[in-house]
């Protein structure tokens, strides 16, 4: 188990946990909760922020960010 900030393009993986207090409010309404698929598509220059998919929805957030999100590997397919 690992931040998010430290997945590698194309990787997937599962969240395993999230700091609620630390969190902003957004990322959580759009399913950035425990238990759901999440891979990292793109970094922009300089690795920040970072673009997502989780479930099936697209969205940037900052590394800052993405340290607060735990998540678990997944193999691949």
């Amino acid at each position: 188990m690992f931040s998010l900030d430290q997945l590698v393009i194309g990787q997937k993986a599962i969240i395993t946990a999230i700091e609620t207090d630390l969190l902003p409010l957004k990322l959580i309404e759009m399913g950035c909760l425990p238990g759901n698929e999440i891979s990292l598509l793109y970094l922009a220059p300089l690795r920040d922020p970072l673009y997502l998919k989780i479930d099936d929805a697209h969205l940037a957030i900052r590394r800052e960010v993405a340290k607060f999100i735990m998540v678990k590997p997944l193999l691949n397919d």
